[in-house]
C-alpha cells in the first residue's frame, strides 16, 4: 500500500498559487487510515514514555488521538483561538497565506511530561513552531514532532528545534 496514492493534489487552494495536499481519501480508506496510524507510532522514540500527544486542529486530532492510545499517552488538542472553554495560553503564527492564533488549556500539561506533537503536514514550521512553544510554556519537554508529510522545499523543519519524523515528504 502506497500512502501516496492517498493524498490528493488541490490547485490553488486556499488561494492561487498554492497545491493544497488533501488527506480526506487517507481518512476515508479504513486500511489506509489504519497504516498511516501505525506507521506513524513506529517513528516516535522507544526510549522515551510519552505522557501526552498533542494533536493540532483540526487534522491532527483524527491520527494524533491513534497515536494517544498506541503510545497508552493522554491526548491533548490545540485549537484555534476562542475554540476551548476553559483558560488558555495562546500563540500567535504566520502560516504560508496568513495569520492564525492558537490555544491550550493551561491545566493540560505538566511540568516535565514528555510531548510528541502531531499534525497532518510539516509546510513553514510557523504552526508546530507555535505548539512547541505553547508545550514548552506549560513545562512540557517536546520530543518529537510527527506527520504524515512534509513540504520539505517549504523548509519549516528549519524552524523546530526538535526532532521531526514524517512518512511522506514532498
Amino acid at each position: 500500500m502506497h500512502l501516496e496514492s492517498y493524498i490528493r493534489n488541490i490547485p490553488d487552494f486556499p488561494k492561487p498559487g498554492i497545491v493544497f495536499k488533501d488527506i480526506t481519501p487517507l481518512l476515508a480508506d479504513p486500511n489506509a487510515l489504519l497504516k498511516t496510524a501505525n506507521e506513524l507510532a513506529k517513528l516516535c522514540p522507544n526510549d522515551i514514555k510519552i505522557d501526552k500527544v498533542v494533536g493540532i486542529e483540526s487534522r491532527g486530532f483524527i491520527i494524533g488521538g491513534m497515536l494517544a492510545e498506541r503510545l497508552q499517552a493522554g491526548f491533548i488538542p490545540v485549537r484555534k483561538k476562542g475554540k476551548l472553554p476553559y483558560q488558555v495560553t495562546s500563540q500567535s503564527y504566520g502560516l504560508e497565506y496568513g495569520e492564525d492564533t492558537l490555544e491550550i488549556h493551561t491545566d493540560a500539561i505538566k511540568p516535565g511530561e514528555h510531548v510528541l506533537i502531531h499534525d497532518d503536514v510539516l509546510a513553514t514550521g510557523g504552526t508546530a513552531a507555535a505548539v512547541c512553544t505553547l508545550v514548552e510554556e506549560l513545562g512540557g519537554v517536546v520530543v518529537q514532532c510527527n506527520f504524515i508529510m512534509e513540504l520539505g522545499f517549504l523548509k519549516g523543519a528549519n524552524k523546530l528545534k526538535v526532532p521531526i519524523a514524517s512518512l511522506l515528504n514532498y
